[in-house]
């Protein structure tokens, strides 16, 4: 008797139902998928609102209001009005006896350091550069603003809870009822922290800024774009249009792409052993800094160089040629033309990449506390990512703080750059 198969009914059947076991897999896969993009989406939110919630409150900085009398006796005996002799003189007893005329009944010497730790040690500093700028103000009486000490400032942000003992914490009570008595008679205020800015990096947190960080990258960035930009373009040029097909040039290409991916610090161990160690090039400079970045960023510029080339159609090179245009012209008015948006891309990526690098600038001793704000490229400078790394390792709570709004700008300067590429491309790029 004949076989018979399965009928039309059941086949039908387990059509159905290897359809619907099909859509379920796909369905879970999508779920999968979309789970893990909203898990990655959490954690990038979760960062972000870690640095801002510890970082926002660095943008205002505490400032106590005092009656300043620019004592002649302390700052200029003599009435000489030098700069030698001012510059020497005991500002902090200046700041002080301003502080002893609001509380007179302090009188204790410990009572009275306990005072002066409510404005930060740098005010002195502040009144010093105030009177060598204008020596006028000797012998005259001021009402200025002041940095409050760190700790003051936390308190005053909510960061020191006044609730615990006063041994677990550094402001004792009669600061923080000194504090109080300040703010009732509106001589205490948090207000926009524009040093944060303007300054170098400093012992004491409320003095401290990126000011020094920012214009050290920026040297280093400059550098770092006019050499790896002129360079990145002709090496892939040269590969791409004129360089033979051979094993060297093969052996060039993958060692170009291998560089791509060699960790940044064998760039920084390679600079100081060539610019440092072998040229003499002072060490912490962002000259030297900038030609390290230049060495890292190199592959990336001749990688996306390169793929802008390709990018451009063969019909234009053959029009070019065939109207008469040597393969020199043909390059340099016509190829290079229509690839220089994603060139500019690709250096500006590299450039992002090499502003958020610290590990090569750690190498040529980029680490070292620099107080003042460089001036050129050979002076002394630090890198906004290697300033994050050194308050990032400071005990102090005001430091904390600091860290995070250095993390929010460094942030806020790649997204930019990141956003300038992106904007490039969709203006300047063109569809074949």
């Amino acid at each position: 008797m004949a076989a018979t198969g399965p009928s039309s009914t059941e086949t039908l059947e387990r059509v159905r139902a290897g359809l619907a076991a099909r859509y379920r897999r796909e369905r879970r896969f999508r779920l999968f998928g979309a789970a893990s993009a909203i898990l990655g989406l959490l954690f990038v939110l979760m960062l972000f609102v870690s640095i801002f919630s510890n970082g926002y409150s660095a943008f205002w900085q505490t400032q106590v209001k005092l009656d300043i009398y620019f004592d002649p006796e302390v700052i200029d005996p003599g009435a000489t009005g030098e700069p030698q002799v001012i510059g020497k003189a005991n500002f902090d007893k200046v700041v002080r006896g301003a502080l002893y005329d609001l509380f007179p009944d302090v009188s204790g010497r410990q009572e009275r350091r306990d005072l002066k730790r409510l404005v930060s040690a740098g005010a002195g500093f502040e009144l010093r550069e105030q009177v060598l700028a204008d020596p006028a103000l000797v012998g005259q009486t001021r009402t200025l603003w002041l940095p409050a000490d760190d700790e003051v400032d936390m308190l005053v942000k909510g960061y020191i809870d006044r609730d615990l003992p006063e041994a677990s914490r550094r402001l004792k009570d009669r600061q923080i009822a000194w504090i109080d008595a300040l703010a009732e008679k509106g001589l205490v205020e948090r207000q926009f922290n524009a040093a944060f800015f303007t300054t170098g990096d400093s012992r004491e947190p409320e003095l401290a800024g990126i000011g020094g960080a920012i214009k050290g990258s920026f040297f280093m960035l400059v550098v770092t774009l006019i050499l790896s930009f002129p360079l990145g373009v002709a090496a892939a040029v040269y590969l791409e249009e004129f360089a033979p097909k051979n094993r060297w040039v093969d052996l060039i290409e993958v060692n170009i792409n291998n560089l791509a991916a060699v960790p940044s610090i064998v760039f920084g161990l390679l600079g100081l052993a060539v610019f440092i160690n072998f040229f003499g090039l002072p060490r912490s400079a962002p000259v030297v800094g900038g030609l390290v970045l230049t060495l890292m960023t190199l592959p990336t510029v001749i990688i996306a160089s390169r793929a802008a080339i390709k990018s451009v159609p063969p019909s234009v090179r053959e029009a070019a040629l065939g109207v008469g245009a040597s393969a020199m012209q043909t390059v340099f008015h016509h190829v290079i033309p229509l690839a220089m948006p994603g060139m500019l891309t690709g250096a500006i990526i590299g450039m992002a990449r090499a502003l958020g690098e610290s590990a090569p600038l750690l190498m040529i001793g980029m680490i070292a506390f620099i107080v003042e704000v460089p001036e050129t490229p050979l002076d002394p400078a630090t890198a906004l990512p290697v300033q994050i790394y050194l308050w990032a390792d400071s005990p102090e709570r005001a430091f904390v703080e600091r860290t995070s709004a250095a993390i929010i700008v460094l942030l806020a300067f790649l997204l930019v750059m990141n956003g300038l590429a992106i904007w490039m491309r969709k203006k300047f790029e063109r569809r074949w």
